[in-house]
């Protein structure tokens, strides 16, 4: 699209819809926020009341509408979109409407949404990984980059010691200076291998952390189309967004966000032997069973303890469970369905989450980041039992005591020793709640090394 605009600057205008699923999300401050995290150059309608979606006929997401310069609706697609395919279409009927002198091509300027604040530290840090209680690994999203920090004692400041990436988006390996990365996410430690989620590049990286260098393991770079059920070589097999990752002894478990699945790496000999589908059909659905009969909703992060995979459903607001024995399957712990959700603590199908994107285990529990309620909430696997333990559901950032503590939209948790980060992902910082002390402390960064 953002091609095709500049080859035609003049002729076509790109307006996005925003039609929003969760409460959350019709706030014009957190679309904002969104279209920021982007980098969405093109102006986007805070479509709140579902009017524009009504007046099109509009029936799912996404939905491409194609107008022409009278307003009339010549095109229209529903679903998965093929760039390729539209980018052709919308060139025909350009060519067509010059031909026929319709077009009045005119240069329209948008500034494009930019923050106000001066230079961060972090930029939508979406993941964190906690080693131990002084060495801990960032996703800074925002800034396509991977931070490994040392915390000091106690743990309210923080020392950045390496540098994974050089902060420009794209897709190279090599000395982790050099290396590129778009969008990383969820990352997990094997040995001295640091594997990332590398969400936007549709791959799989691993950073050796010994040798200091970058490489990628799965993934061609393109979007995979139609992903199901076939896998094979891992450098040959078009991935769909991982966004987390999890290490079983020497198997690399993948939430495949795109395609709705969970993935599975193998390795020999420290190189990647195969890739493989684990559990899902590749449908958008709620449905427990068997893992090949199973379904999710964009699966956004991985946790493994108690004998099983749990996985956050986030577009469903579920927490699944995958039993990890010779008959894998699949359950569901909280959640009732795509159009289910609210910020509700009780047992098993009386809980409510919103948009849930966060995972870790601890002690007999998961933590969760449940981002559109601006909480972590807990979940005692055993029981079904589901707690707010910090938030007060209003966006905010404040420190101090859980109950009156503040977050914005936290994407991603880790925990060890007593300590919980937290990547407090619209606030732009990592947050550190004491377990023992019930206490969320904001974590000072210092300045990069050189």
């Amino acid at each position: 699209m953002r091609q095709l605009r500049d080859v035609y600057p003049n002729e076509l205008v790109i307006i996005g819809v925003h039609s929003a699923k969760f409460p959350t999300e019709k706030l014009t401050e957190n679309i904002r926020e969104a279209v920021m995290r982007h980098d969405i150059r093109h102006p986007v309608v805070n479509d709140a009341d579902f009017e524009i979606w009504s007046q099109y006929g509009v029936r799912a997401w996404p939905t491409i509408v194609l107008v022409d310069p009278l307003g009339k609706v010549v095109g229209y697609q529903s679903g998965e979109i093929d760039a390729a395919e539209l980018t052709h279409a919308i060139d025909t009927m350009i060519q067509d409407f010059r031909r026929q002198n319709a077009l009045k091509p005119e240069q329209i300027a948008f500034a494009p949404e930019v923050a106000n604040e001066p230079a961060r530290t972090l930029l939508y840090p979406s993941k964190v990984l906690a080693v131990d209680s002084r060495r801990l690994f960032v996703a800074d999203t925002g800034h396509h980059r991977i931070l490994e920090v040392t915390l000091n004692r106690p743990a309210q400041s923080a020392a950045i010691t390496r540098i994974i990436g050089r902060g420009q988006a794209g897709l190279r390996d090599g000395a982790l200076h050099e290396a590129q990365f778009h969008d990383p996410h969820g990352m997990a430690l094997m040995g001295d291998t640091l594997f990332v989620a590398d969400t936007e590049n549709h791959a799989i990286r691993a950073v050796d952390l010994a040798a200091g260098l970058v490489r990628t393991v799965a993934g061609t770079g393109q979007k995979g189309r139609g992903l199901t059920a076939v896998g094979g070589e891992p450098l040959k097999v078009a991935l769909r967004s991982p966004w987390a990752v999890a290490a079983v002894d020497n198997i690399l478990l993948i939430a495949m966000a795109g395609s709705h699945q969970i993935w599975l790496l193998t390795f020999e000999a420290d190189q990647p032997k195969a890739l493989a589908l684990f559990a899902g059909t590749g449908a958008e659905a709620l449905i427990d069973g068997p893992r090949a009969e199973a379904a999710f909703n964009q699966p956004s992060d991985l946790a493994v303890d108690m004998g099983h995979l749990f996985v956050a459903d986030a577009e469903a607001s579920a927490i699944r469970a995958i039993s990890l024995d010779s008959d894998p399957q699949v359950m569901t712990l909280v959640g009732q369905g795509l159009f289910e959700f609210g910020d509700i603590d009780g047992v098993g199908a009386h809980a409510r989450l919103q948009h849930p994107t966060g995972l870790t285990a601890y002690n007999g529990l998961l933590y969760i980041a449940d981002s559109y309620n601006h909480k972590i909430k807990t979940l005692d696997p055993t029981s079904g039992a589901t707690r707010t333990l910090i938030g007060t559901g209003e966006p905010g950032v404040e420190d101090g005591p859980f109950a009156q503590a503040s977050l914005y939209e936290p994407e991603g948790v880790s925990v060890v020793n007593g300590l919980l980060f937290i990547a407090d992902t619209n606030n732009h910082i990592i947050r550190v709640a004491s377990l023992a002390e019930e206490t969320l402390l904001t974590l000072s960064l210092s300045a990069q090394p050189q």
